[in-house]
């Protein structure tokens, strides 16, 4: 396909009804709408199938098949959507439509011109992620307090260093802290307690999709 023929078209991995494993609105029924790439390789990824695998489809077509599902919420996702630059494009539509928006990115693209209506949910990544220098730090001072910062923790030592990043960049004070434990890796107890002992005004948040359905992609 040329590049001429790709104007307005999104390389989709897959478009799906669930409810919202994780983040402010963990529990509610969303549409999500999973783009293809990433140039990121997290260790504790579970969405790999996302790097390659997909179609192109016409912003028309993906608002439509949005639509359909008669829900509010949609989570534009990856992978990594902003590695696509129409995925602005695709944000603005989709609040323009009247949807309560949020957006699931690395961190490691500039996220300055997402659409101010969508609730940036910004993951920065920890050592044992093993993508930390991708982290993207100017993102911090574009950020609202609508969006949201998401740390996955697979270890103690992920613990201190998220403490000592929430603590540097004064965290609490400005945004919504997600803490999660990496699936597989990291006990959820434990962590609980670290960010009890500690006093941290945090959400440790689980995985929902996973707990009810397991790791199955398109849930």
């Amino acid at each position: 396909m040329s590049s001429q023929s790709r104007e307005n078209q999104l390389k989709i991995c897959e478009i799906f009804h669930s409810l919202q494993g994780e983040a402010r609105d963990a529990g509610k029924p969303t549409v999500f709408i999973r783009l293809t790439g990433c140039p990121l390789r997290c260790v504790y990824c579970d969405s790999e199938y996302a790097f390659y695998a997909g179609d192109w489809m016409h912003i028309d077509a993906i608002m439509e098949k949005t639509v359909a599902y008669g829900t509010r919420y949609v989570c534009v996702t990856g992978g990594e959507p902003l590695a696509q630059k129409r995925c602005h494009t695709l944000l603005t539509r989709l609040c323009d439509a009247g949807f309560e928006v949020s957006l699931e990115t690395s961190g490691a693209i500039d996220v300055s011109r997402v659409d101010q209506r969508v609730s940036r949910v910004l993951d920065i990544k920890t050592p044992d992620s093993g993508e930390m220098e991708r982290n993207l730090y100017e993102n911090l001072g574009v950020l609202t307090q609508q969006d949201q910062i998401k740390f996955v923790v697979c270890s103690r030592q992920d613990y201190e260093w998220t403490l000592a990043q929430i603590r540097l960049w004064e965290l609490e004070q400005k945004f919504e802290i997600l803490i999660s434990p990496a699936w597989g890796q990291q006990d959820a107890t434990e962590l609980a307690g670290w960010v009890l002992q500690d006093r941290l005004a945090v959400r440790v948040q689980l995985q929902l999709h996973k707990i009810l359905w397991g790791d199955v992609p398109g849930k």
